[in-house]
């Protein structure tokens, strides 16, 4: 039997997986039929089961009880990857939470295929980390061991905007010099490719690469900014104290607008906190609030609900969210403008990088002639508009948004172990 490898797209919010059929590359289908998978994970109390993806999301929105995690990805690097996390009377660690999705991930990509799979291409970002060289090297090493300890022998890494600029490049049919765009749930990644039908038969790439960059900002950040700038104040977030000398701590705010720290507020030393805030501030039934959303361990479902929101703006002016609460229904509207003016700052920090991978390569806009655009965050209005307009004579071309990266790592995967 031929050895099968694949490639592996792990997103903070979908991955994808992708393998090599009859000479091209396809996607792995990994639940009821859909090629694409949220990253989530919930351990249900109830069955005592794991569930994945849809299903994971689903069980928790439905108020099963348990323990959902999303945005696992954004923890490699950092100190959380060592913590553990409470499931009921077990500790788990966050590198094996981040092992059992990827075990799945293998097991649905051998289930396709027909037969075991121990080589791997795994995507990363250009930066897991931002301006800390040593924590990326740290994240890298994280998704390897978790990687090797689920049954992979062979694997190796590939930047995911250069995996996308093979996927594109299977289109192509002249030289081109592309700026690949990827900006996904948690990252921001930028690559300069020479591509064209005749250097993609090439085993060698590394001189079509003219530069790489990337920052560690996506669209569960532009979730946070939206939430933090829209949905927290509701909650009591920049209220003053009562004896108007300060504000309210921050904190606790922060965590429950960002997915990966939902989770830290269901400890009973957070409520105890959160109390205490109750006490000292001047609206303490906007803090009242807080504490009844956490009680009820509704975290992920606002988180959701923003980043619902946040989807609807892609195409709406205005929407609104709704939340039930024990004494009320909170709803609060969102517009467009808003949107553009909480993310603003984090979108500007992007235009920087893709500036700077200019830069690096030496190169004026001028120069591009292809834009490919992968990754959900690329439709964000605001986002798109300031990208195509440092790019004005450039053609756009819209790429799979989810799964361009999977299927070029298939076909790195090819180029790298041969099957």
């Amino acid at each position: 039997m031929r050895p099968v490898s694949g490639g592996i797209d792990f997103g903070t919010s979908n991955s994808t997986v992708g393998f090599i059929e009859n000479g091209k590359p396809r996607l792995v289908r990994l639940e009821d039929g859909q090629v694409t998978l949220p990253s989530a994970v919930f351990f249900n109390f109830e069955d005592n089961r794991t569930w994945f993806g849809r299903r994971a999301i689903a069980d928790y929105t439905e108020n099963v009880e348990g323990r959902l995690l999303r945005a696992l990805k954004s923890v490699l690097g950092t100190s959380l990857i060592g913590e553990k996390t409470r499931i009921k009377a077990h500790s788990i660690a966050f590198s094996d939470i981040i092992g059992s999705f990827l075990l799945y991930l293998k097991e649905s990509l051998e289930t396709e295929v027909g037969q075991p799979v121990d080589n791997i291409v795994l995507g990363r970002p250009v930066h897991f980390v931002d301006d800390d060289e040593e924590a990326d090297r740290r994240a890298q090493n994280e998704l390897e061991k978790a990687a090797h300890k689920r049954g992979f022998r062979n694997i190796a890494f590939q930047f995911e905007p250069i995996a996308a600029a093979l996927d594109y490049e299977q289109t192509v049919t002249r030289e081109e010099l592309a700026l690949i765009i990827d900006i996904g749930g948690g990252t921001s990644d930028f690559s300069i490719v020479r591509v064209s039908p005749e250097r993609a038969r090439a085993e060698d790439r590394k001189d079509d690469i003219l530069a790489s960059s990337g920052v560690h900002i996506g669209g569960t950040d532009f979730d946070r900014l939206l939430s933090i700038a829209h949905v927290m104040p509701e909650l009591g977030y920049l209220t003053p104290t009562k004896d108007g000398k300060r504000n309210l701590p921050a904190g606790y705010f922060i965590d429950l607008a960002t997915w990966q720290r939902i989770n830290m507020l269901y400890t009973n030393k957070a409520m105890t906190d959160l109390k205490q805030i109750r006490y000292e501030a001047a609206r303490p039934d906007l803090v009242g609030r807080m504490i009844d959303l956490v009680q009820h361990r509704q975290g992920h479902a606002l988180a959701a609900k923003v980043e619902g929101a946040k989807i609807e703006l892609t195409d709406m002016a205005e929407t609104k969210i709704a939340l039930a609460l024990t004494d009320e229904t909170l709803s609060m509207p969102l517009t467009r403008t808003g949107l553009d003016e909480a993310i603003e700052s984090a979108v500007g920090r992007v235009t920087a990088v893709i500036a700077k991978t200019l830069a690096d390569a030496g190169l004026s806009p001028s120069r591009i002639t292809t834009l490919f655009l992968t990754g959900g965050s690329t439709a964000i209005p605001l986002m798109k508009q300031s990208v195509l307009e440092m790019f004005p004579s450039a053609i756009v071309v819209e790429g799979d948004m989810f799964g361009s990266v999977g299927l070029g790592l298939a076909l790195d995967a090819r180029r790298k172990f041969g099957a």
